[in-house]
């Protein structure tokens, strides 16, 4: 009779019965009564030799407690799930993607940019996305409510849906910055000694850039030349995220050492200085173009390559990879922004003074750039090519004074402004540290790092 029984139910039922069992048997005879005495010592009263008889308890038989067990139906609990609502959509921006590629994949039209740009003057920095970046979308009912865009670890923008519209917001988290120490000795290149002590890219060019009013990094660089460096390191939750400007450095040319430091002026405005306060920014970079080689000397009774005559070569050319950026080595205004004869391609640059530059010979022209506008000294203002009378891919930079042509390579530059009176106490106090901790950089140490505890980067 007890086949149909649950094995589970079974189980049950003979656990409570051997439980009831044992509970029973704690006598050494179930059959004899139990006795208990007791006896008390209250003044007055003495009670001995009292027995109580305990009152026998009625087992009911197992097969019984089975069947009660089994007539009890089992409880079943029901999980209501939460509700679920809109889930945010990420996505990582690929190359060729523009904004209306990802609000497709987003499962928007381009009424929802519209919408977006018309509300938040922040979106506006939608359109400079780049592949690697992250765009994550929130969409209820087939229309967008929210957005985030982030443009780096420490930068990002949100866009959150009102009843007024769309509102923007712009989130920069500020990292934690060390200095870090990089030093490297030249062989072939500048680029190369980088690459070996471990700095990035970017670092090395910017270093060039520093000091590329004192030294001609196409011409001058030599074997055994050196550097030092220090530098900002970035770290966000303990995690190094990236690197930021060049601190303090130094670099040996030829026998020659010079030094540079940043500083940031009270008004918030940061430039690189000679440790006793002398800019490093001159009026003109020495160079238009970033470690390329000089091809061709400023030579006014050079034999033509092309025309093969003798033809007055009346700058400097630099030979470099097509599209290579040429940057404008001064502040000024343009005025010749078109194609020029035998020069191809050609920018010509009035920068104030009776001072002229000419850069020749562009693949294309930057964007932005015709008779009139405007240029600062580091600008791109167009790329390497062979346009004109060329044999290949190079730039004829040409310098003039007063409407006389000069040699780029050895024209004297205009000296920099330097620190203030005013505010010298302020730069050596700021700077001297600095400069210190560089000098104690020594040439066995590969790497050393120090916590940054200067507000002025």
């Amino acid at each position: 009779m007890l086949e149909h029984v649950p094995r589970g139910h079974l189980a049950a039922a003979a656990l409570v019965s051997t439980g009831l069992i044992a509970a029973l048997s704690i006598t050494d005879d179930a059959k004899r009564p139990s006795v208990i005495t007791q006896s008390t010592n209250i003044p007055g009263l003495e009670i001995q030799g009292i027995e109580t008889q305990a009152t026998p308890i009625a087992i009911p038989p197992v097969e019984s407690i089975i069947q009660e067990v089994a007539a009890k139906p089992e409880k079943t609990v029901v999980i209501t799930p939460e509700p679920v609502g809109p889930q945010w959509k990420e996505f990582t921006v690929q190359n060729g993607d523009n904004l209306s590629i990802l609000f497709k994949r987003a499962g928007l039209n381009d009424r929802a940019i519209y919408e977006l740009f018309s509300d938040a003057k922040e979106a506006k920095d939608l359109r400079h996305i780049r592949p690697g970046q992250k765009m994550s979308f929130l969409v209820e009912d087939g229309r967008l409510t929210g957005l985030k865009y982030i443009i780096s670890e420490l930068d990002s923008l949100t866009f959150e849906r009102s009843s007024k519209g769309f509102s923007g917001k712009q989130i920069t988290l500020k990292p934690d910055v060390k200095y870090a120490f990089r030093q490297g000795t030249i062989d072939s290149s500048l680029y190369m000694a980088g690459k070996r002590a471990g700095m990035p890219s970017p670092l090395t060019m910017e270093m060039a850039n520093i000091f590329g009013w004192d030294i001609d990094f196409a011409l001058d660089i030599q074997k055994g030349d050196s550097f030092k460096v220090m530098y900002e390191e970035q770290f966000l939750k303990g995690k190094k995220i990236g690197f930021g400007k060049v601190i303090a450095a130094e670099f040996t040319n030829g026998g020659k050492t010079f030094k540079a430091v940043r500083y940031t002026d009270k008004d918030g405005h940061s430039a690189y200085y000679t440790p006793d306060g002398r800019g490093m920014h001159k009026a003109f970079l020495r160079t238009p173009i970033e470690f390329a080689r000089i091809s061709s000397h400023f030579n006014l009774a050079r034999k033509h390559p092309v025309l093969h005559i003798i033809r007055a070569h009346k700058g400097t050319d630099y030979a470099a990879a097509r599209g290579t950026p040429i940057r404008a080595t001064g502040n000024g205004k343009v005025s010749f922004a078109g194609r020029k004869g035998g020069y191809g391609n050609t920018v010509i640059i009035q920068h104030g003074q009776g001072i002229q530059t000419l850069y020749g010979h562009m693949n294309a022209f930057a964007k932005g750039m015709r008779s009139g506008a405007r240029v600062s000294q580091g600008d791109v203002i167009g790329y390497v090519g062979s346009t004109g009378l060329a044999s290949g891919p190079h730039l004829h930079y040409e310098f003039h004074v007063n409407g006389q042509v000069r040699n780029p390579v050895t024209v004297p530059l205009p000296k920099a402004i330097g620190i203030d009176k005013a505010e010298l106490a302020r730069f050596n106090e700021t700077t001297r540290p600095l400069i210190a901790k560089l000098d104690q950089f020594k040439s066995n140490n590969r790497l050393a790092v120090a916590k940054n505890n200067s507000n002025d980067n």
